[in-house]
């Protein structure tokens, strides 16, 4: 199954902050929501990524006065992005691979959506459990 299908099933629109948005105020929205990461959005462009990695890692390096300074100082960036049509194994994979949790979809060059890799673990898990079900479902008919 492909990215596309994952996005698709969303009801929500993605949380987001600015890169002039101070490092306060992306922490507060990443509290508020219960998310670990934020696309960190110029107008219609993807800047970056803010994630709790990069609170942790900027506070720990410079202590609470980093939280004054703007998101664009400690964001991760470029992001790593994947597209619609990327297979959702193979997102997993790269997730794996580079060790992070968040991904930002993109088509034509614009985000349209975010995916964890707890979205990529859930899907994963649909799959085994489906697979084991006509496994059994074959069994007791056969």
């Amino acid at each position: 199954m492909s990215i596309s299908k994952i996005v698709a099933n969303r009801d929500h629109g993605v949380v987001s902050c600015s890169p002039r948005d101070t490092v306060q105020h992306a922490a507060s929205r990443l509290a508020d929501k219960r998310i670990g990461a934020l696309p960190v959005m110029d107008g219609d462009s993807l800047a970056g990524i803010f994630s709790e990695r990069d609170l942790l890692y900027c506070v720990a390096k410079e202590g609470a006065g980093v939280l004054d300074r703007p998101v664009s100082e400690v964001m991760t960036s470029p992001a790593i992005t994947i597209e619609l049509e990327t297979d959702a194994l193979k997102a997993l994979s790269l997730m794996t691979r580079r060790r992070i949790r968040h991904l930002p979809v993109v088509e034509g060059g614009k985000m349209v959506g975010f995916v964890s890799i707890g979205d990529l673990v859930k899907y994963r898990m649909e799959i085994i459990e489906a697979e084991a079900q006509q496994m059994r479902d074959y069994i007791t008919t056969a």
